[in-house]
């Protein structure tokens, strides 16, 4: 038994990996997560009285409270999701971005070498890459390139990650990993977004020529896969992840509709995001041949499961939509 503390664990990623490891594992794990915006306890609803399951309310940025959670739970590894990630808001104020992504990540790996974690696995993103052409895929060789203030945060808290291993000696191993979708996605990305407005009859915004082409892959392979890097990834490397799926956001939004039974009438061409890159693809070569791993799901069959679940699951993202899930936390952990 192993005792993992996961940042950001109420997230969509991290909530997707929590659930993963107490389904498939023997696992300890302490859930570490600030519950800004983006964080719902209630992704977490039906595991939360596992005895093997702890969530912290607790800000990666503030060192000191970094340091009591450290000491009280002495956890063997730290595998990092927590991050400010929707490029649209980094692009109107990047200053949370620095501050979470960058500081809050130094912050861990200071309270991790303390303690002694025996490893430390940072998740990252394709976007720390830049922008494709029309051919091509990212190696883990491929330069840094970032293009907006969020992907250049997630740069920065890779760099400190890679810092860490080779001044520390740190066992730190970094994800990137391409576009996820699935079960529990705060529904301002682009495929929840897109289901639920196709639901509710609203229009679907899609930036520029809706050309822009992206990697998908569903959440729980992206899981599978940081759990193989978790158990069996060298130490200091870098390991991409990708779905094999390449797809024009487009594309995406008309394979939604069409699962909705929606017309394309409801499609609105909006003006294109500043910095916006128009192409990502990853070459997963290092983990599948290393680790083995490789994803379980077609594109078409996930996003139908996808929009199925989003369909069974209404109240949900409509609790997400007008804030309400934000009082789960008083209304169910306040007295603990």
């Amino acid at each position: 038994m192993t005792r993992i503390l996961v940042t950001g664990g109420a997230g969509f990623i991290g909530s997707n990996y929590v659930r993963l490891l107490l389904e498939r594992s023997n696992d300890e794990i302490v859930n570490v997560d600030a519950l800004t915006y983006a964080g719902n306890l209630e992704n977490l609803s039906d595991v939360e009285d596992d005895p093997r399951y702890t969530f912290v309310r607790a800000d990666i940025r503030d060192a000191a409270v970094m340091a009591q959670v450290f000491d009280e739970h002495r956890p063997e590894v730290v595998v990092h999701f927590a991050a400010e990630s929707h490029v649209d808001r980094s692009v109107l104020d990047a200053t949370a971005f620095v501050q979470t992504n960058v500081v809050g990540t130094q912050v861990l790996l200071d309270a991790s070498r303390r303690v002694r974690v025996a490893r430390f696995v940072h998740v990252s993103t394709d976007e720390v890459y830049g922008s494709l052409g029309p051919t091509g895929r990212f190696t883990e060789d491929s330069p840094l390139q970032p293009n907006s203030p969020y992907s250049a945060s997630k740069t920065g808290s890779d760099l400190l990650v890679r810092a860490a291993h080779h001044t520390h000696g740190m066992d730190a191993v970094i994800t990137r990993c391409s576009n996820n979708y699935g079960p529990y996605q705060f529904p301002e990305k682009l495929i929840p977004l897109m289901i639920a407005n196709a639901l509710e009859g609203r229009q679907l915004p899609v930036y520029g020529d809706g050309r822009n082409v992206r990697d998908w892959i569903h959440v729980e392979d992206h899981c599978l896969a940081v759990d193989a890097v978790r158990r069996l990834g060298r130490a200091g490397e870098v390991y991409n992840i990708g779905g094999d799926a390449e797809r024009e956001n487009i594309v995406v939004v008309r394979q939604i509709l069409a699962l909705c039974g929606g017309g394309e009438e409801l499609i609105q061409f909006v003006t294109d995001r500043p910095g916006h890159d128009r192409r990502y693809a990853m070459d997963s070569t290092r983990i599948q041949q290393e680790l083995g791993w490789r994803p379980t799901r077609t594109f078409e069959a996930g996003l139908e499961e996808t929009f199925r679940w989003y369909v069974d699951h209404r109240a949900w993202w409509e609790r997400v939509r007008s804030g309400a899930y934000q009082e789960y936390y008083q209304r169910n952990y306040a007295g603990r």
